[in-house]
């Protein structure tokens, strides 16, 4: 029985570094975009996202270190308190990494119910660290949560088409 290929197969490419360093560089800047009034309640945080996404499809390569190294870019970008994004991002990528192998097994719209969990215990220690800073809590920041987590399945769904390489029916 001679090897048929399918009609449209997909193949993923491997993911270059660069690709990973442009892609969280660009996340960086879009948190640095200057947001206002009910759009910085709403702001999603581009940076978790990308980290979560290459912490849960390349868990060897972008890890905890990468994470906490970058929230401290975060942190001075930012302006905020030294630590905090380090620390969000850290815990934001033991989920990723520990639960990858699950994440990848759900379609994009089941993923998204698991990236809230995550992005959720990510907001709550924004939260946690601003309440014990300046014995507050913004309860609506959370709502950034909830457009993060709605951004997943485009972010999903780019990074898959620039990962995916055509093969030829020659081959």
């Amino acid at each position: 029985m001679p090897y048929s290929v399918p009609a449209n197969p997909e193949i993923q490419r491997p993911v270059s570094n660069t690709l990973i360093v442009f892609s969280v560089l660009l996340a960086l800047l879009l948190n640095g975009l200057p947001w206002e009034g009910v759009w910085l309640m709403l702001r999603p945080d581009f940076v978790a996202l990308v980290l979560l996404y290459w912490c849960t499809h390349k868990p060897l390569r972008v890890g905890i270190g990468l994470s906490w190294a970058v929230g401290i870019l975060a942190d001075v970008a930012d302006a905020s308190l030294f630590g905090q994004h380090a620390l969000a991002y850290t815990l934001l990528a033991f989920g990723g990494v520990m639960l990858h192998h699950r994440l990848k097994m759900f379609d994009l719209r089941q993923q998204t119910t698991q990236v809230f969990g995550i992005l959720a215990l990510t907001y709550m220690v924004y939260a946690l660290v601003h309440w014990q800073v300046n014995g507050y809590m913004v309860w609506p920041y959370f709502l950034g949560c909830l457009t993060s987590t709605l951004l997943w399945v485009p972010l999903s769904i780019m990074f898959q088409a620039a990962r995916q390489m055509r093969v030829s029916r020659d081959h």
